[in-house]
């Protein structure tokens, strides 16, 4: 079996003020940083980050003598025209009515679609889980954004639940648990063993 920690990358400016951060770069804000410097994850064999500040110094702070490797497919989503707003900012757009009427499911406009981020997440899943198969790793950390974790959960874990209720907060995430040869077959489902830190 190979155990997994999802984990969502410590707080940033942005994410304080409520904004779409998907491709904005921004580091992590210090209040961010420091509460990272407070958790303790178990030691992984591998680690592998999202390509953006905000997950490569979440990384380096909670697994400082670990190298890792970058997945370019981790990001966040392309938010588009909403990229580093927040609900009062957009307040108004009409396309942002018309996205929030649909439960969240419209494209972003100028940016990525549902489907898209979803098949990218899956993508950069996959090579995550056939690089610890093809070096033996059984204990591996990702870490990587909020929306990946949750199209991870809602597409792979043992319980059903809709993309918006895996949401997970910054530091947090969920320990998951996969078979590598039912993996290798056809991508079975993973087993969610805990939340972390829940509540």
């Amino acid at each position: 079996m190979i155990r997994i920690w999802l984990i969502r990358h410590g707080m940033t400016a942005g994410n304080k003020e409520a904004r779409y951060i998907g491709t904005t770069d921004e580091p992590l804000c210090e209040a961010g940083a420091e509460f990272l410097s407070k958790l303790s994850y178990p030691e992984p064999e591998a680690v592998y980050v999202s390509p953006l500040k905000r997950c490569v110094q979440t990384a380096q702070i909670l697994f400082p003598e670990k190298k890792f490797n970058i997945i370019d497919e981790l990001s966040e989503c392309d938010f588009g025209d909403f990229e580093n707003k927040n609900y009062r900012e957009l307040t108004g757009n009409p396309d942002y009515q018309a996205w929030i009427d649909s439960g969240g499911m419209l494209p972003f406009p100028g940016g990525e679609s549902r489907e898209a981020f979803r098949r990218r997440s899956l993508t950069g899943f996959h090579k995550v889980v056939v690089r610890c198969i093809r070096n033996n790793i059984s204990a591996a950390a990702v870490v990587t954004h909020g929306g990946t974790i949750m199209n991870l959960m809602e597409e792979y874990a043992d319980r059903r639940r809709s993309f918006y209720e895996w949401h997970v907060k910054n530091g947090g995430g969920y320990e998951i648990e996969l078979d590598p040869v039912l993996w290798e077959k056809d991508r079975q489902t993973f087993r969610v063993l805990t939340a972390l830190l829940e509540g």
